[in-house]
């Protein structure tokens, strides 16, 4: 399925950049003729539920930092069209955004719209989710962004996008090191860090934050696993261990060679400044994916970046796509129908469209709205070229079917590696307790 995922995230690319010799036009996500009938619903939607005189506020409560912006733009312009006032709060980066839900929800605070992640990162607001199967923009789904967020056949949440992640990196750089060809083992990509250093470049920019460590580092052990799924099942079932399981020993080595290759500031550099500073052209690689692509922009939108494949023990790198995230209709919130209102303007108002593509530079979960490659940018685009050529070598996102709080755990062992607080060994056993800690609850 994880396939599938890639293959619709590259084939999204392609398709829309056949019409790229518009140079960056967005006419086709924005338009400027009548929105179509999806838009007209939607607003209607929103007005119907609205008593007389009574000025409707929905909330929004979500996590992605990265169109936090523009999100709030694309409120302004919806409570223009339609009226209903849209309040967004943004809990994202270095902040614990499941923590600071479950706090919001404790008080009885109930946002109409929350963002969730999937399969087991969705169980805890599964009761509160409204059954999305009849919207509008259901039967558009990317086929393969629907299981993990689907529960007894019914569509539990919006799928925000498509991600994708390697490793990003600069291409002037790695020219400046003298290097010409993509490492695709490890002894190579510890041989350019080398070449890297020579010339006075540091190779790896590092963050501290417990989410990139936790959850995109480690994914990288688990979703390499010849059954990613049966062996998380089995570590959760404690029938098999991190500590036993030698492809994930073997992952180790990518991390000590991340972790002595990165700057001296590493555990006091948070997602922001990490982003900020590797745009501002001091590092030579980031292990980020396309979400990056905007912040760069806003730094430096002339940078010669590239998305390479994680390189390998056995010299066939891979890369990692996935759903990052829902939108969610809480259905113990006081205004669940202009929720669903807001979301269907979203994905299938001209406005909410060009918002989506363009603004937030998303790949779009819903085939209905058109990729903007040019919004997308040279991250997404590497990504797209190579999943179109290399499928088998495209992986998923699997840190989802652990329960909540486990990549936390996961995060705080992976930063007292990174510390040099514990050994391979310590970590190892980090790993499985944090698992075994949370599965007993």
């Amino acid at each position: 399925m994880k396939k599938i995922l890639a293959l619709t995230f590259a084939t999204a690319l392609i398709a829309s950049g056949c019409s790229s010799n518009n140079g960056g036009n967005t006419n086709n996500a924005a338009g400027g003729g009548t929105a179509d009938a999806g838009n007209a619903a939607g607003t209607n939607a929103a007005a119907d539920t609205n008593k007389p005189g009574e000025k409707v506020t929905i909330k929004v409560f979500q996590f992605k930092v990265e169109i936090s912006n523009a999100l709030a733009q694309m409120a302004e312009e919806y409570e223009k069209e339609t009226g209903v006032k849209v309040e967004v709060e943004t809990h994202g980066g270095g902040e614990d955004y499941s923590a600071l839900l479950k706090a919001e929800l404790a008080a009885g605070e109930e946002p109409e719209i929350l963002t969730s992640s999937g399969w087991s990162g969705f169980d805890p607001y599964a009761d509160r989710a409204v059954d999305l199967s009849n919207e509008p923009w259901a039967k558009d789904l990317v086929e393969a962004s629907r299981a993990q967020i689907t529960r007894d056949g019914k569509l539990l949440g919006m799928p925000m996008n498509l991600e994708a992640y390697g490793i990003t990196y600069n291409k002037d750089l790695f020219a400046k090191a003298g290097i010409t060809e993509l490492p695709q083992t490890l002894d190579e990509l510890e041989a350019d860090c080398k070449k890297l250093k020579d010339a006075g470049i540091t190779p790896f920019a590092l963050t501290n934050e417990w989410w990139s460590l936790g959850i995109h580092t480690l994914n990288i052990a688990n979703a390499t696993q010849a059954d990613p799924a049966a062996f998380i099942d089995a570590v959760k079932a404690g029938t098999k261990t991190y500590k036993g399981d030698q492809h994930t020993k073997d992952w180790i080595r990518l991390v000590d060679i991340m972790f002595a290759n990165g700057q001296k500031a590493a555990l006091t550099t948070d997602y922001n400044t990490q982003v900020a500073e590797f745009a501002a052209g001091k590092y030579a690689m980031i292990q980020h994916g396309n979400w990056i692509q905007g912040m760069v922009d806003e730094v430096n939108p002339d940078l010669n970046l590239g998305m390479m494949p994680v390189p390998t023990a056995d010299g066939k790198p891979e890369v990692f796509t996935g759903v990052p995230s829902n939108w969610v209709v809480n259905n113990k919130s006081a205004h669940p129908e202009e929720a669903k209102a807001f979301l269907n303007w979203m994905a299938t108002s001209e406005t909410g469209k060009k918002f989506v593509a363009t603004d937030f530079k998303f790949i779009p979960s819903i085939t209905s709205i058109p990729a903007d490659p040019a919004a997308i940018g040279k991250i997404g685009a590497d990504f797209a070229a190579f999943s179109e050529a290399h499928p088998d070598q495209v992986k998923g996102w699997q840190w989802d079917r652990f329960p909540d709080g486990v990549t936390q755990q996961f995060g705080a062992a992976m930063q007292d590696y990174m510390g040099k607080r514990i050994k391979a060994d310590e970590l190892l056993d980090r790993l499985d307790k944090s698992v075994a800690d949370i599965v007993k609850k």
